[in-house]
Order: structure tokens, then C-alpha cells, then sequence
């Protein structure tokens, strides 16, 4: 199929402008090679042939299109056809000159100086009309552009220049980078100033209130010091976005934004058995608990990238679930979902979605996960929710013969303070006992807090940020893991395939972070300094530790072929605790929030339960 180039005002330009270089060659190849004087007998040849040559020449322009391309965005793969097309030109200007008879004398000379003048022409006109139109659109630009510093001299910061060239909002005043080599240096025309710590001399000097930080394959540790001397010298920092991102082609350099928590709290990319995943998922029904929460819906985001036969979300939370339905429907619209409303503890309800979709794998991420709200009045449904429900599914599973049951569990089981993690860990051990006599494989894993998930401190952090404080943290010396939603599933999906059964992974969770530092990271994100957000130190919460913990203290860890999970060997169940807690948890009654404590005592050994507040004090007394 040939494609019909419509002639229009610009294009017959264009054309005229080449056809004139070619006059304009031929000539000057003459002049040049006589010296400015050219004789008579050659001077008659020159013009005798100028018809011919400039009529050649104009059918090879026109027959291999150059005049799709715009001037403005002239570029090498331009250059590269015009060369192609002069050369083309060049070979045919004898052959034509043979076919037609013109006897005229033409040196040789003028045949190999007339391409190269006639290359040197239409490529300089291009290039010059180019520089001209975006120094013209740049000047215009800069006139309301606001100057920023770039903090980075490598190849994301030199793309961005490039890239921002044309831009109304932003005029790149200079780089700073720590590489002394770049310093003094230009790139792209911009001058490499000095070191990413000298910004608030030099922001100061230039009246710089912008900083971007295009550092996005440096560790996070460097990130966190660029994003320090914004604040420190005052400048609001940016970023651009990550280096997974940008490999991607999901978005580019210049899509500029504020730099988020999670750049500063960042980690190393999960790598995943994607062989392994395939072969889980790929062309089966997958059940998901909690399918609306954090986890959940993560969870079921990650599933669908391998190809499920059907997802299946299983939730009590009606709008929770129909959130997740609309974004699979907008999103994920080749991926087949059921939604199922349903309470876990509900055995009549949860026999009904086993036998009718029959999944071979289920996830269960649907739990009461608040502390302080789990911990008084409310203590009795977090384990009949947490431990009785899990028991439900668990032995729904087992019975309609599921292959795999990945219970998602928390760092807060360990050695538990507080009813939330003390249900937890009866969950844990709930499913422990029946992994002792069923076909069925019960995998655990355990992980700390992630970001931005549903009751965590940052939405709250946020909310008292945009009130304009107090900031309202419990303990200066607090600490929790945090980790990103999506690494989270990511680990858990990961767990999911190299559980045999029985195992309790836990997550690498890196460094555990004070919260009271993870304010002030948010104070400053949000363009504030701690003297406007005061932070206020409300003291803790019942059932609340100092820090979290990983491993119970009789527990021991083991390696796995993935770097980020370990397996923890917990004590074993025995089949007559089973029986016993079952009589407990299924009882009539409602216990109230310290029958319920007092009871958990019994049947998870290491819960501190009233104790909390003396193992808080421990605690203390070792930070």
C-alpha cells in the first residue's frame, strides 16, 4: 500500500528550498574548483547542464519522500535518508547526462564536490531552521518558566534537560552532582555547579526554590541524603520517576512529581518464580479472603498478571468489594472475577463458594488488624474473626480437598502483646494442627507494616498534616517495619509457591524505622518544617509495643533459595490443644476484654497479655 503525499504550502516550500540547494550545489562545485574563475568553455557546460541536474535531483528527493518529515523536529535518521538520497542522486547525474547526449565537458571534480556541497546545503538549512524555531520557543519559555536545580549529572538528568527544553514550567539553572570529574562540565548547556551538598549556598545565590532529584538507579540511601539538603537548605524537592518505571516505558523522564515516602523507605525490587507463579495460577480458579483490603486487593492485582481461570473475591465489606469489582472491570477487563459476600466464620457460606468455583489455591488475607480497637471492647470478635474464622476456612479447605491454604499473618504474632497479634498467632497454630493430619498445604507468612494500607499511621499523618498539626506519634522511640504494599503480596505470592506445607515464612523486612522519624519525613514531604507541625507524644496504646519483633524468641530460622524469606521452625501443635481451644472459641458467650486476655494466656504460651505493661517497660529499659 504507497502512501500519496498531499503537496501542501509548507511541503512545496520545502521541496522549492532543495530545489534551489541543487542549483546552488552544482554552481558552487564550479566556482570551487576553478578557483572563483570560471572559464569560458566550462561556464557554457555548467549551465547547459543545470537543468538536467537540478530536475535529477529533484525526482530522487521527491521519489524517496523526504518532505514527510518537519523541519522543526529534524533529526539524524533525517540526516541519514537525505544522505542516502544526495549519493543516490550523485550516481545518477553521469547516467543521466550519458542517456540524454549532453555534450558538455564536466570535471570530474564537480561530480564528487557537487553531493557533498549539495549534503552540507539542505542538512545545515534543516538543522539551522531547527535550532532557530526551539532557541525562539525556548526564549519564549524561559520568560515564565521558573529556574530549578537538577541533583544529578547522569543519564536520567540529561535526558530530563533535554526533555524540559521545550517546557512552560520549568528552566533548568544548573546541575549538582558528587562525581568531581562533572563538575565545571556542560550538559546539554547546562553547567554542572558543584556538589549536591552545596545546594543551599548556591540556591541562595540564584534564588532557586525547586530542586529535582534525578537520581533514579542511586541507592536509596543517596536518595534520602539528596532529599535531606532540600530540606535543610529549603528547597522543594521533586523527583522523577523510578528506574523500574522508566525501564518499563509505562512513563517518562519528565513526568516530574513530589518525591513520596515510599522513595524515601524504598527497597530492592522483588524478583519473583515467575515459572513457578505460571504454573500455580495460570488456568485456575484462585479463592482471596479480604479481597477489598490492602492486601487483598493487591493480592488479586498481582494474581491476574498470570492468566487465573477465574478470581474469586470473598469479602463481608459490600463496599470494599465493590471497589475492587470496578477497578477489575476498568483495569483488568480480560481477567474472569466472581464476587462473593461472606462472613469467614459463616461455615454454611463458605462450603457454598468452595464447591461452586472448586479453587485449588486460597489466600487468606481477610483479618482485624487495629490494635488499640481490637484491644477492650472488642477483644472477643478480633479471635473470633482472626482464629475461629481462620479455623472455619481452614477446615472448609481441607475438607473440599484444596491444594493450598496461604494464610497472611503479621510481625505482631510474635512473642504478642496484644490481643490483635495474640489472634494472630492462634490462627497460626490453628492452622499448624491441621496441617498434621490433611493433604491440604498450610503456608504462613508473616511481614510487618506497608504503606499506606487501610488504619496505618500514614493516611493519619497525612490528615493531621493538611489540619495543620499536631503530628500525634506515641513514643519517641517507637519503631515498626514498613514495607510497600506491593512487595508485600509480591513476598506472599513468592511463599505461596515454595510452601510444602507447615511452613511460618518470614519477610526480610530491612530496618526497622521510627515513627517518629517517618513524621518528620512526612512534614517535610509536605513542604513543612517541624517549627509550623509541632509533633505531640501521646504516650502508648494498650497493647502496643515499642518495636515489633520477627521471630518468636524459641524460634529458628532457615534459609530459601529467595533472599527475601526466611522460614521460622515454631514449636508443634499438639492435636489435644487442637480440640481444646476448639470448645474455647466455639462457646456461647461473649467474653468480655479481660476474660479474653486472660484465657489467650493459656492457649498461646508467649502472648505477655496483662503483662504488656511491664514488657513495655522492659522494652524501654533496653533502648
Amino acid at each position: 500500500m504507497h502512501v500519496i503525499l498531499r503537496p501542501n504550502i509548507r511541503t512545496l516550500f520545502a521541496f522549492a528550498h532543495d530545489v534551489a540547494a541543487a542549483a546552488a550545489a552544482w554552481c558552487l562545485a564550479y566556482w570551487l574548483r576553478f578557483n572563483l574563475d570560471i572559464e569560458q568553455p566550462y561556464l557554457q557546460g555548467m549551465w547547459q547542464t543545470l537543468p538536467w541536474i537540478v530536475a535529477s535531483q529533484a525526482a530522487v528527493f521527491w521519489g524517496l519522500g523526504l518532505y514527510r518529515g518537519i523541519w522543526r523536529y529534524a533529526s539524524l535518521p533525517d540526516l541519514k535518508r537525505i544522505l542516502f538520497a544526495v549519493l543516490l542522486a550523485a550516481m545518477a547525474i553521469p547516467l543521466a547526462l550519458f542517456m540524454l547526449r549532453i555534450h558538455a565537458v564536466v570535471p570530474r571534480s564537480v561530480l564528487v564536490l557537487d553531493p557533498i556541497l549539495l549534503f552540507l546545503i539542505m542538512c545545515g538549512s534543516r538543522i539551522a531552521y531547527r535550532l532557530w524555531k526551539e532557541h525562539r520557543l525556548y526564549s519564549l519559555a524561559n520568560m515564565q518558566a521558573k529556574p530549578v536545580i537538577v541533583l544529578g549529572a547522569g543519564d536520567a538528568a540529561a535526558s530530563l534537560v533535554k526533555d524540559l527544553t521545550r517546557s512552560h514550567e520549568w528552566r533548568v539553572a544548573g546541575f549538582l552532582d558528587d562525581n568531581p570529574e562533572h563538575h565545571g562540565r556542560l550538559l546539554h548547556g547546562v553547567k554542572v555547579l558543584g556538589r549536591i551538598d552545596e545546594l543551599d549556598s548556591i540556591a541562595g545565590k540564584m534564588q532557586i526554590q525547586h530542586a529535582i532529584i534525578a537520581m533514579p538507579s542511586a541507592s536509596h540511601a543517596a536518595r534520602r541524603h539528596a532529599m535531606n539538603v532540600c530540606v535543610s537548605a529549603g528547597v522543594k524537592a521533586l523527583t522523577v520517576p523510578s528506574f523500574d518505571d522508566l525501564l518499563s516505558g509505562k512513563v517518562t523522564v519528565s513526568q516530574i512529581r513530589h518525591v513520596e515516602l515510599d522513595d524515601l523507605l524504598g527497597r530492592d525490587p522483588v524478583v519473583l518464580d515467575s515459572a513457578g507463579l505460571h504454573e500455580l495460577f495460570a488456568g485456575k480458579a484462585i479463592l482471596i479472603t479480604g479481597a477489598g483490603g490492602s492486601i487483598g486487593s493487591e493480592l488479586c492485582r498481582q494474581i491476574a498478571r498470570f492468566k487465573p481461570q477465574r478470581l474469586i473475591l470473598f469479602d463481608l465489606n459490600e463496599y470494599a468489594l465493590y471497589r475492587i469489582e470496578q477497578e477489575f472491570q476498568s483495569d483488568f477487563p480480560d481477567t474472569a472475577i466472581a464476587c462473593a459476600i461472606g462472613d469467614i466464620k459463616n461455615r454454611a457460606r463458605v462450603d457454598q463458594v468452595l464447591a461452586q468455583y472448586r479453587p485449588p489455591v486460597v489466600f487468606h488475607a481477610a483479618a482485624y488488624k487495629h490494635v488499640p480497637l481490637m484491644e477492650e471492647q472488642n477483644a472477643w470478635e478480633a479471635v473470633l474473626n482472626n482464629a475461629l474464622g481462620t479455623y472455619v476456612l481452614a477446615q472448609a479447605a481441607v475438607e473440599h480437598r484444596i491444594e493450598k491454604f496461604v494464610l497472611v499473618s503479621t510481625d505482631k504474632a510474635v512473642n504478642p502483646t496484644n490481643v490483635m497479634g495474640a489472634s494472630k498467632r492462634l490462627a497460626e497454630m490453628l492452622c499448624q494442627a491441621l496441617q498434621q493430619s490433611s493433604s491440604t498445604r498450610f503456608v504462613m507468612v508473616r511481614f510487618g507494616n506497608v504503606l499506606g494500607s487501610a488504619g496505618s499511621v500514614i493516611p493519619k499523618f497525612r490528615e493531621q498534616i493538611e489540619k495543620g498539626g499536631p503530628v500525634t506519634v506515641t513514643h519517641p522511640e517507637i519503631m515498626r517495619y514498613f514495607m510497600s504494599i506491593p512487595e508485600a503480596a509480591q513476598l506472599v505470592l513468592q511463599s505461596a509457591v515454595m510452601g510444602k506445607g507447615g511452613e511460618i515464612f518470614v519477610m526480610d523486612m530491612g530496618e526497622p524505622v521510627k515513627i517518629a522519624d517517618l513524621a518528620k519525613d512526612l512534614i517535610h514531604l509536605s513542604g513543612f518544617g517541624e517549627e509550623e507541625i509541632k509533633i505531640v507524644y501521646t504516650g502508648l496504646r494498650p497493647g502496643e509495643k515499642l518495636y515489633e519483633e520477627l521471630l518468636a524468641d524459641d524460634e529458628n530460622t532457615l534459609p530459601t533459595p529467595h533472599p527475601k524469606l526466611r522460614i521460622a521452625k515454631a514449636r508443634p501443635v499438639e492435636m489435644q490443644w487442637l480440640t481444646s481451644v476448639l470448645t474455647w472459641l466455639t462457646q456461647p458467650q461473649a467474653l468480655n476484654g479481660d476474660q479474653v486476655k486472660q484465657d489467650l494466656s493459656k492457649w498461646v504460651p508467649e502472648y505477655a497479655g496483662n503483662n504488656a505493661g511491664r514488657y513495655h517497660q522492659k522494652l524501654a529499659g533496653g533502648l
